[in-house]
């Protein structure tokens, strides 16, 4: 399908042909016939884009220091892959479509293909399919406009702000800022009984808003303005003041502080500069200055815009759903005309001339509609991109890869370390979004991109799956892979529960034994690869040990999908396994017994804990895994006591060991956990007939030790783990 992408390095925009987005569970799959560009967002998006990499790092100095801590804690290879993964790949436009439903996912009730629907969020791109949440998405009458309903998203935010401003029927609003979303804000403001000012600094806006939607439209810069605003309101001021503009002059809330009246409210719904003058009007008149989040509640939250979980209208009445169906039934009912607002229809394949009208002003322009050819079959849109010719003659022994999911992690320290040789081949690469997985498959040189999972697993000519999706899917495709053949590279942590842990631990094992047919089965520990981790293994091995390892791990949001049991499994069963299978293989013996205790959170987030674990050869070793420390101290440091030895490993840059008296030191340049050579490690292992790197034993325990780590937490209790 083709869909408008740009790439952030540069601004490039075009029209690129990308997989057809794959049916999720709590998502409908719509064919658009018209998206609305926003004149104000899309406009700062792309100027963004276009301008030099010194005025996107001015423009962003929160990424800069990210990029700068990548740097001291990894090094300039990573902090240079973080930020070419960014510059280089394509990104989807838009947020807000009207069309058809073609597919409706597992989960979702009250929707039918052949309904109409308009649609909000980023999934509700510039594209011939998207696939939107459940909760992203309302049903629309039948015979609908669907040009009208294209507004949807800026519909939904321009209502989300006036309630904010609490008004009552016969009040006085003024709206700053008459750009589409002033316009909209205007028009429902008096469908809703209100008396409206408009304001904005462009005479065309301002004369727009004159004739259709206030009772009083002033061009910012008129002499007296605010001495007509006061006379309107009766000397009394503005009841409510909202602010739609977008610019980084202080003007917009100081003004609005101007024409409010004492105890008024003034709400923010644009990107304008809150640093505001306290006096002499915020101050003296005891002003309400509120924001308004984006579409209304709901927005940003992962429960309900991913999970589709609604909020009981009893206790929250307008969510951002239940904003755009109110959007839509004012513009059904004609109490609300946004046609006037549409002063440009382009064809999708003339959309990138739309963008370029936008930022060179070369003609007046409001709201800017992208049109879909919807006599096209769908039946024609490809859910797997062809951009290499396909390789033939693949011998037995090639590692023929085709990856899932290709996101951060991936791109930064997976893809970049695969081997380069006439025996790897890049088969297909699959991801959830079509432009990510365009761009991955054109950056590292894959032959095809799909969106389609099938295309990767019923490929006869693909026999390695390298899997670094969400956490709550890797279970899944673990199975599935292993059931089609395919030797596996899945990213930690293998799976979210024991069910599926014994499930994949009896599909394995009914496989084949013979280490030549049987598929391998890898997990993403790359720790015990790290050539450090190596040194000290080396050195100090061979006899029980007592092991600290200390990880400084740093804060995460509770709303992160990290932390949520069904998507990420927490921080125990996500990150801390890492810990467990290093202790595992230093000391060469699997863990017998756990117990663990965590500091009291809100939430029971269980990201501040200490671990304690026996192992079957005497050893001892304890995690110490701690979210509350301070950034500034070394991320991961591990110490080994043995036979009158000591090894400390500090943030996998230099090692030091004590032995009889003799101190030794060694450093590297820069940051090495092991990714390299664990997945050198893995390619060479198939190419080879060898077993995989890690035993499937210890891959197994490693998963049981953290689901017991989580049980002692409950129980306070020690847990005993069998025999594998």
């Amino acid at each position: 399908m083709d869909q408008l992408s740009q790439k952030l390095k540069d601004g490039t925009m075009k029209i690129l042909e990308v997989p057809s987005p794959a049916l999720q569970a709590g998502h409908v799959l719509v064919r658009n016939h018209y998206s609305l560009i926003s004149t104000g967002t899309d406009t700062s998006t792309v100027r963004a884009a276009r301008g030099s990499l010194l005025e996107k790092a001015k423009a962003r100095p929160a990424q800069v220091k990210q990029v700068v801590d990548v740097v001291r804690s990894q090094g300039i290879t990573q902090a240079y892959r973080a930020v070419m993964k960014k510059l280089d790949a394509w990104s989807p436009l838009g947020n807000s479509t009207a069309g058809e439903i073609i597919g409706v996912g597992e989960g979702v009730s009250g929707f039918a293909v052949g309904d109409l629907v308009a649609c909000g969020g980023l999934d509700a791109s510039h594209a011939e399919i998207v696939c939107v949440p459940v909760n992203l998405c309302v049903k629309l009458h039948a015979g609908a406009d669907l040009r009208h309903a294209a507004y949807n998203t800026l519909g939904a935010i321009a209502l989300q702000g006036i309630r904010q401003a609490d008004l009552r029927l016969g009040e006085v609003c003024a709206v700053i800022g008459l750009g589409l979303l002033g316009q909209l804000t205007c028009m429902m403001l008096r469908a809703s009984g209100m008396r409206v000012v408009g304001i904005d600094i462009d005479p065309a806006m301002v004369e727009m808003a004159g004739r259709h939607c206030t009772d009083l439209a002033l061009l910012r810069a008129s002499a007296g303005i605010e001495e007509r605003v006061l006379s309107f309101t009766g000397g009394l001021g503005c009841d409510a003041v909202i602010i739609t503009a977008a610019t980084d002059s202080l003007d917009p809330v100081n003004f609005a502080g101007a024409i409010a009246r004492k105890k008024g409210t003034v709400v923010v719904v644009g990107a304008v500069s809150t640093g505001f003058d306290r006096e002499p009007h915020y101050y003296r008149k005891e002003l309400q200055l509120r924001m308004s989040c984006s579409y209304g509640p709901g927005r940003y939250d992962q429960e309900y815009e991913e999970k589709g979980i609604d909020y009981p209208a009893a206790y929250v009445r307008w969510t951002e759903n239940r904003n755009m169906q109110a959007f839509q039934e004012l513009i059904a009912s004609g109490k609300v005309d946004v046609g006037y607002l549409t002063t440009h229809v382009f064809k999708l394949v003339d959309a990138t001339r739309a963008y370029d009208m936008m930022l060179q002003k070369s003609e007046p322009c409001v709201g800017i509609l992208i049109e879909y050819d919807i006599t096209k079959d769908i039946k024609s849109y490809p859910s797997k991109i062809n951009l290499i010719h396909n390789t033939s003659n693949l011998k037995p022994e090639y590692v023929s890869i085709g990856f899932i999911g290709a996101g951060s992690y991936a791109q930064s320290h997976l893809l970049p370390n695969i081997p380069k040789g006439a025996d790897v081949v890049l088969k297909g690469v699959m991801t959830a979004s079509g432009t990510s997985s365009r761009s991955v498959a054109e950056r590292f040189g894959f032959e095809f991109c799909t969106g389609q999972e099938t295309d990767i697993l019923a490929n006869d000519s693909i026999n390695t799956v390298f899997i670094a999706t969400r956490h709550d899917s890797h279970a899944g495709y673990v199975l599935k892979a292993l059931k089609a053949g395919k030797n596996v590279f899945v990213e930690k942590p293998l799976c979210l529960t024991e069910t599926d842990l014994n499930e994949i631990k009896d599909i394995y094992l009914a496989l084949d034994t013979s280490h030549s047919k049987r598929p391998l089965l890898m997990i993403g520990y790359n720790r015990r690869f790290s050539p450090l981790a190596a040194v000290l293994r080396t050195e100090l091995g061979g006899m029980p040990m007592a092991m600290v390892y200390r990880v400084n791990a740093g804060a995460i949001a509770p709303d992160s999908w990290i932390q949520d049991t069904d998507l990420g499994g927490g921080r125990v069963i996500g990150e801390v396994c890492h810990f467990v299978d290093f202790l595992t293989w230093m000391n060469g013996s699997l863990p017998v017994s756990v117990y663990a205790s965590a500091m009291k959170a809100p939430g029971d987030l269980n990201d501040t804990l200490s671990v304690t674990m026996t192992y079957e050869n005497g050893s001892v070793g304890t995690i110490a895994y701690f979210a509350n420390g301070d950034k500034g101290v070394p991320k991961e440091q591990v110490e080994i006591f043995t036979g009158g030895c000591t090894g400390i490993l500090t943030d996998f840059r230099s090692v030091t060991l004590h032995v009889r008296g003799k101190k030794t030191e060694k450093k590297l340049v820069s940051q090495d956990k092991g990714q390299k050579a664990e997945i050198s490690a893995f390619v060479d292992a198939i190419v080879s007939g060898k077993p995989s790197p890690i035993p499937f034993e210890e891959i197994y325990s490693t998963s049981k030790a953290t689901f017991a780590i989580l049980e002692s937490i409950r129980t306070g209790q020690v847990v005993r783990l069998d025999k594998f």
